[in-house]
């Protein structure tokens, strides 16, 4: 499997970065995935270029193919307005709208101050709800004096686990289980990952198709 982390940090180093590879780590140690980085700071021209022209340059092409072909997503944008940065949303704005229908995303948001934990829900996740992704239902946000205070690892282990967890229920459900042998409630089948039970997302809508 594929992991991808979205990284809008601006600065080198960079805390929003550094929250990326965090989560990324803790996610791959959950489930077996190869983690890219996608670095929006080096992408700025070509995206740029894209609203104007209409095409993407070299490696902002690769950059949107390795999200649309990510089993997994981890988002980090840096807190700018109270939002997610501009940089950020370009990104998302010039991807194909159906890049994400299904994947499963976890966000994530750096600041100077714990007032804009929020943004995670104000902000993020409609931005990940609207593109159709199935966004965990931990997002971690770490402000300055998060860093090497307590919860914030445990956060950071809670969301990782929650995404791993739809990653392998997803990789289960396209790899075409014998029926049967998976338990399953309300006549779909259930995968027990990381000590919870994850339907993947297919027999979600496939439940709710009219028989």
């Amino acid at each position: 499997m594929r992991l991808v982390v979205v990284s809008a940090g601006l600065s080198v180093p960079s805390s929003t970065r550094l929250l990326g590879d965090r989560l990324a780590s803790a996610t791959a140690e959950r489930t077996s995935a190869d983690v890219q980085v996608v670095e929006l700071r080096d992408l700025a021209v070509e995206i740029a270029h894209n609203f104007t022209n209409g095409f993407p340059g070299p490696a902002l092409g690769a950059a949107l193919e390795a999200v649309a072909s990510a089993d997994g997503l981890i988002v980090v944008t840096p807190v700018f307005s109270a939002s997610y940065s501009g940089l950020f949303k370009s990104f998302f704005d010039v991807l194909d709208p159906d890049a994400l229908a299904g994947k499963p995303v976890l966000v994530a948001a750096t600041g100077g101050s714990a007032r804009h934990s929020l943004v995670l829900e104000h902000a993020l996740r409609p931005l990940f709800a609207y593109l159709r992704a199935v966004v965990v239902p931990t997002g971690v946000y770490a402000a300055s004096e998060d860093w090497g205070a307590e919860g914030l690892v445990e956060r950071i282990g809670r969301a990782a686990g929650e995404l791993a967890g739809l990653m392998d229920g997803l990789a289960a459900g396209r790899s075409g289980a014998v029926p049967g042998s998976l338990p399953t409630q309300g006549g779909v089948e259930l995968v027990r990952s990381g000590g919870f039970e994850v339907v993947p997302f297919e027999q979600q809508l496939a439940a709710l198709r009219p028989q």
